[in-house]
């Protein structure tokens, strides 16, 4: 009995130990952050962290985790998820239905065709197959441009005109390196080269590029249905009509490539125009309508109805100053991706996160890689959300936003990277 005594006795003590030390721990932590955080850069300015343990659930941190901010490209983050939950392996390219002798076509989204990183020729090398082609363009409830987008932008390689049949990714690229070189070659006669700051006039195809740019620039170019039409049958050397009407009856879909050579190079080059793309395919499999609204829509009454903060959510890429999202609901959205993806994928296409910014190679040598992380910057915000491998082998999930800052935003990142730095050396 003595013994039985005894033995229940070093239990209690045993336990009283670990929770003791859980909370030392815990309490140091927070002391750290809150060091971390009270820094003099961030304290003219709107902050806020959470950090929660992926595998115990536990809340590690909070500072204004239920408060709204401007996200920027975290939005990215959110067109992500979307991508996986509604997206198949592998991208509808194309929809298509025969009807006596011709072939009906219309686009998907896919920002993959004769694009100037992906260079995708599947659809076109199919159209090239067809006789009679048909090219109907009013599947879409679309603007060119997202809601709150900046219009002085219009020329910037950071936003592309958003379309259902993009191609080029709907940029014109130009260099002038010895020779004035343009692709698609059609805006050939159409680019200058002109000592001025304006890379583009601001209602037509109209392009200039500096006599001493040593860099090639990618323009976004106004869309329209007879530019696009007439791009495909430069590309297939076919001749295509447009048409006004869709027939009656099943629509096949041709497939390009997998999407998460997309959802990669979207997050690790913050691409707007992937973004915008991928949200506007992905509402194409819940509506026959292709409309950024329908997929935000669809994922705020399925996928994101648990949010205990909903989001205000109107763009894929975040270039929107009207979006708004607390870091509870990024941390909630990550946890999501990690229940439901294997480790493996989702940290092969999730970007790393060095001490200045995203890196496709890590920078930091006093450390393995760690932080696995999406950045989101518009002017006077920087926001980094994502999961960080600490040294005694777990994983945490944090977002980590700041807004309305008037320091630089180098300064910022640094004071962000020693923050979370502390978590991987510590938790």
């Amino acid at each position: 009995m003595l013994k039985t005594h005894k033995n229940h006795f070093k239990i209690l003590i045993f336990r009283y130990f670990i929770v003791t030390t859980l909370l030392t721990s815990c309490s140091s932590i927070k002391k750290t952050l809150n060091s971390k955080i009270a820094d003099d850069k961030l304290q003219n300015s709107f902050h806020g962290l959470v950090v929660v343990d992926a595998n115990s659930r536990k809340e590690v941190y909070n500072l204004n985790g239920d408060k709204y901010f401007t996200p920027a490209s975290n939005t990215k983050i959110v067109t992500f998820y979307t991508g996986l939950n509604l997206l198949p392996k592998n991208i509808p390219t194309l929809k298509y239905l025969v009807a006596n002798d011709t072939v009906f076509v219309e686009g998907t989204g896919d920002p993959t065709w004769l694009h100037p990183y992906f260079s995708d020729s599947t659809a076109i090398n199919w159209l090239k197959n067809q006789k009679t082609i048909a090219l109907y363009t009013k599947n879409h409830d679309e603007q060119r441009y997202g809601p709150g987008w900046a219009w002085e932008d219009y020329d910037t390689y950071f936003s592309p005109e958003k379309s259902t049949l993009p191609l080029y990714g709907n940029v014109a690229t130009i260099s002038n390196n010895g020779a004035l070189e343009v692709s698609p070659k059609y805006f050939e006669d159409q680019t200058m080269v002109k000592d001025t700051t304006i890379k583009r006039v601001e209602f037509k195809n109209q392009f200039y590029i500096a006599p001493m740019e040593q860099d090639t620039l990618e323009v976004p170019y106004m869309t329209s249905d007879s530019l696009t039409k007439h791009l495909l049958e430069i590309a297939t050397g076919k001749e295509i009509f447009l048409t006004q009407h869709y027939p009656e009856g099943e629509k096949q879909t041709l497939y390009g490539i997998e999407t998460d050579s997309i959802y990669k190079r979207m997050l690790l080059k913050s691409d707007n125009f992937l973004a915008e793309q991928l949200l506007l395919a992905a509402s194409g499999m819940v509506s026959d309508t292709l409309s950024t609204q329908n997929a935000i829509d669809y994922m705020l009454d399925n996928h994101f109805k648990d949010l205990k903060q909903q989001p205000r959510w109107v763009d894929g890429s975040g270039l929107s100053r009207y979006n708004l999202f607390t870091p509870r609901s990024f941390v909630q959205i990550l946890h999501k991706m990690y229940d439901e993806i294997p480790e493996e994928r989702l940290f092969g296409i999730f970007p790393m996160w060095g001490p200045d910014n995203t890196v496709e190679q890590w920078e930091d040598p006093t450390t393995e890689p760690f932080l696995f992380a999406k950045s989101g910057s518009v002017g006077n915000n920087y926001n980094l959300s994502g999961y960080i491998k600490t040294i005694s082998g777990k994983l945490l999930i944090f977002s980590f936003m700041n807004n309305h800052f008037r320091v630089p935003s180098k300064e910022v990142r640094q004071t962000m990277y020693a923050t979370l730095k502390s978590l991987h050396e510590n938790y």
